[in-house]
C-alpha cells in the first residue's frame, strides 16, 4: 500500500503521507474504457506516448499505465504463473488501491488480465484492498489480504498524525481456473489486533500450511519496542486465533511519526522454509530485511541466526513464491525515485523487479541470483577475452537503448578499483555514473554499491562475480550472489542512452559478456 516519491530510506507509509494531497489533482485516465481527464489527450494518444517513453522498462512487468507497488498472492496455478500487485486505476500516484493481475508462462512473459479485487464500498475495504497472499486450500484459491476503511482515532491501528485508518484480515475465495473471478467473505476473517496490543500497524498476511493446520504470519509493532509479527492458528482459514509473536525485534531508539521508518513496525512478513531452515522477511525503515534460522514447531516461535539486507538499493515489499520446479522466487516492488509531479506527467510508475532465486549457504547466510528463465530473452553476444589493452577494448562494448544483461568478473588487484555504468547520450556523456561499484582490497568483505557497503563472500583473492540488468531506468545488480543492488537512473529527452562498462583502478577483467534483451512486448507493455 506505498506510494509517492520514493527515496532509498523512504517507506510505504511515508509515502503515503507524501502523495495523498495530490491524489485529487490526478491527471492521468484509466487505458481503457475512461474519459480524458487532460483535455484532448486519449487513450490511444496515452497508449502511445507510454510506448515511446524510453524510460519504460521492456522486460520489467508493470501495468499499462499509472500506478503500481507491492506483489501480492504470486503463485503458480494450473500451468501459469498469477501476479496480482497493488495498483491505482485512476491514475501514477499512490491511491484507491485494487489488485492487477497478469499472468504468464514463465515470468517472463506477462499479458494484463482484468483486475481482480476492488474496494467494497460499506465493505471492510472500502478505502483500499491491500498487501495479501494467495494460498490453495482443498482445491480453492484463498486470497488473505489487509482491507482498509477510515476510522476514528480510537479505532485506528495506523496513525501516524495525518491519516487514521482501522485494518482487518480479510478472505476472497476463487473456483475460477483463470483466477478472473473472486468472492469476499463480507466480513474479516480477523478484525482487530489481539486485545491488549497498543500497535503500531497490523497488516500484509502471509500464510502457510503445517500438518493440520494453517499458519498466519502479519506485520505488526509497538511504539519504542520494535516490530512484530503477530502468529495466529486456524483449520479452515476463516476463523484465527492469536498464539503470541512469531518473530520480534528491539527498538532503534530513533522517534518518528512514522513507526515504520524508526523500525517500531515491521510489514510485508513473509515466512517460509528454505534448505533445511526457515526465513523470514519483512519490510522496514526503507529496506527488506531477511532472518534465517530455526522454527521451534512445537512451540511455533521462529529463532533468528542470521540476518542481512535483501536488496541496499530502490526495492521493497518483497514477497515470495514457489516456482514450477520448487525453487524458492522473490519478487519485489521497485518505486519511482524521481520527484511525484514528473512520473505523474510520464503516466505510470513503478514496476516488478525481476524473479530471483533464493537459497542458504552452509552457514545460513541468504544467497540469490536472477532466476535463470529471463535467459530466454538474450540476443546478440559481445564477449571480452582477457588480456592485453583490455581497457580499450572495453569501450567497444556497449548496451544500446539502456536495454541489456551484463555478466563478468574482476581480478582485484593490491590497489582499490571502481566499476560503473556509464550513459551516453546522442549530445554527450551524462555526468553521473548509473551505478557505481567500490571495492577496495583492504576490506574484502564488502563492496560499496552507491557509497553503501554490501557484504561479500568467497575467497579472498579470487575474482568478484557481478551480474547486471539494465532496462530503460533501472539496473538490478548482484554480486557475487551475496548482494543485491537495484538503482532507478533518468535522464532528458526521447532517447535512451547507450550503456558501457567502465573499470578504473589495479583490477583485471577475467570475463566478459554482453548481451541484447529482446523485449517482452512491441509496445514497452502497454498492451
Amino acid at each position: 500500500m506505498p506510494l509517492s516519491v520514493f527515496r532509498e530510506t523512504m517507506n510505504r507509509r511515508e509515502l503515503l503521507k507524501k502523495a495523498t494531497g495530490f491524489a485529487a489533482a490526478a491527471g492521468f485516465e484509466r487505458i481503457a474504457g475512461a474519459k480524458s481527464t487532460r483535455g484532448s489527450q486519449t487513450p490511444s494518444a496515452l497508449r502511445s506516448r507510454l510506448a515511446h517513453d524510453p524510460r519504460r522498462p521492456q522486460f520489467h512487468l508493470l501495468p499499462a499505465a499509472n500506478w503500481m507497488n507491492d506483489p501480492n498472492g504470486p503463485i503458480y496455478w494450473n500451468n501459469r504463473y498469477h501476479m496480482f500487485f497493488q495498483y491505482n486505476p485512476n491514475g501514477a500516484y499512490w491511491g484507491d488501491m485494487h489488485w492487477a493481475h497478469a499472468v504468464s508462462p514463465d515470468m517472463v512473459h506477462w499479458k494484463h488480465w482484468p483486475i481482480a479485487l476492488s474496494p467494497t464500498p460499506g465493505g471492510p475495504d472500502a478505502a483500499g484492498c491491500f498487501t495479501g497472499t494467495i494460498v490453495v486450500d482443498k482445491g480453492v484459491a484463498s486470497a488473505l489480504y489487509t482491507g482498509v476503511v477510515d476510522a476514528s482515532l480510537q479505532n485506528a491501528t495506523i496513525n501516524d498524525g495525518e491519516h487514521l485508518f482501522r485494518e482487518s484480515q480479510c478472505l476472497a475465495t476463487s473456483t475460477d481456473a483463470e483466477l478472473k473471478n473472486w468472492s469476499k467473505l463480507p466480513h474479516p476473517v480477523i478484525a482487530a489486533p489481539p486485545p491488549g496490543l497498543q500497535v503500531t500497524g497490523f497488516r500484509d498476511p502471509s500464510p502457510w500450511r503445517s500438518g493440520d493446520w494453517w499458519y498466519l504470519a502479519v506485520g505488526s509493532g509497538a511504539r519504542g519496542h520494535g516490530g512484530r509479527v503477530l502468529l495466529y492458528r486456524s483449520k479452515d482459514l476463516r476463523k484465527w486465533d492469536y498464539l503470541h509473536f512469531l518473530a520480534r525485534g528491539a527498538s532503534s531508539g530513533k522517534n518518528a511519526a512514522n513507526p515504520v521508518a524508526s523500525g517500531d513496525m515491521w510489514e510485508c512478513p513473509d515466512f517460509f522454509r528454505l534448505d533445511g531452515k526457515h526465513v523470514l522477511i519483512y519490510g522496514s525503515m526503507g529496506k527488506v530485511h531477511w532472518q534465517s534460522g530455526i522454527l521451534d514447531e512445537k512451540e511455533m516461535r521462529f529463532h533468528p541466526e542470521r540476518s542481512g539486507i535483501l536488496d541496499f538499493g530502490s526495492y521493497y515489499a518483497a514477497k515470495t513464491q514457489l516456482d514450477d520446479n520448487g525453487n524458492r522466487i522473490v519478487w519485489g516492488w521497485i518505486p519511482e525515485s524521481r520527484p511525484l509531479a514528473e512520473y505523474k506527467a510520464a503516466g505510470w510508475a513503478g514496476m516488478m523487479s525481476l524473479p530471483r532465486v533464493l537459497t542458504l549457504d552452509g552457514d545460513g547466510h541468504l544467497r540469490l541470483e536472477i532466476s535463470p528463465a529471463v535467459h530466454m530473452l538474450r540476443g546478440r553476444r559481445q564477449t571480452l577475452a582477457p588480456g592485453a589493452n583490455a581497457g580499450s577494448r572495453l569501450a567497444h562494448l556497449g548496451i544500446e537503448n539502456a536495454t541489456g544483461e551484463i555478466v563478468g568478473r574482476i581480478r582485484p588487484g593490491h590497489e582499490p578499483f571502481t566499476l560503473a555504468l556509464t550513459g551516453q547520450l546522442p549530445r554527450g556523456p551524462l555526468s553521473e555514473p548509473l551505478v557505481k561499484l567500490e571495492f577496495d582490497p583492504k576490506t574484502p568483505d564488502q563492496i560499496l554499491a552507491g557509497g553503501m557497503p554490501m557484504p561479500l563472500r568467497g575467497q579472498p583473492q579470487q575474482p568478484i562475480e557481478f551480474h547486471m540488468y539494465v532496462d530503460g531506468s533501472v539496473a538490478e545488480v548482484i554480486v557475487q550472489n551475496s548482494a543485491a543492488y537495484t538503482k532507478r537512473f533518468y535522464y532528458p529527452g526521447s532517447v535512451a542512452p547507450r550503456v558501457q562498462l567502465q573499470v578504473e583502478g589495479t583490477a583485471s577483467i577475467a570475463s566478459l559478456s554482453v548481451w541484447e534483451i529482446v523485449p517482452i512486448s512491441p509496445d514497452r507493455l502497454t498492451t
